[in-house]
C-alpha cells in the first residue's frame, strides 16, 4: 500500500468574530457540489504543485481552485499559502470569463489580515 501525505493542509480563513465564510458558503450548495469543490481541494493539497485546469496562479500571492458543478456553473476558492497551509480566503460562483475585481480585493484584503 502506498501512504499518500498531504503536502498543503486546507485551512479556512476566520474572521476575528470567528465565522468561516468560506465553510459557510459551501454548506449552503447541494452535497454533490460540495463533493465536488471538496475533491477539488483536495486535488491541490495532495499534489501541490497542481496547474490547469484544477488550480491556476492570480497573482500577487493568490491562487484559485476551479470547479464545475452540477448545475453547468463554475466556483472558485481563491486561497494563499501560509508555509505548509493553503488558506481558503474566498468562495463565489464566477458568472464571467474574468474574475471580478470584487472578489480580488476581498480575498486579497483577507490575506493582509493573517499575514504573519
Amino acid at each position: 500500500m502506498i501512504a499518500r501525505q498531504k503536502k498543503l493542509q486546507a485551512r479556512f480563513y476566520e474572521t476575528a468574530s470567528g465565522r468561516r465564510p468560506v465553510r459557510e458558503w459551501l454548506l449552503e450548495m447541494s452535497d454533490q457540489d460540495r463533493r465536488s469543490v471538496g475533491f477539488d481541494v483536495q486535488t491541490v493539497e495532495f499534489g501541490w504543485p497542481v496547474g490547469m485546469p484544477t488550480c491556476r496562479a492570480l497573482g500577487d500571492g493568490l491562487w484559485e481552485v476551479r470547479s464545475d458543478l452540477s448545475n453547468g456553473v463554475t466556483a472558485r476558492i481563491i486561497f494563499c499559502l501560509i508555509a505548509d497551509k493553503m488558506i481558503l480566503l474566498h468562495g463565489f460562483v464566477k458568472k464571467t470569463q474574468k474574475t471580478p475585481q470584487k472578489d480580488l480585493a476581498l480575498a486579497r484584503a483577507r490575506m493582509k489580515e493573517i499575514l504573519p
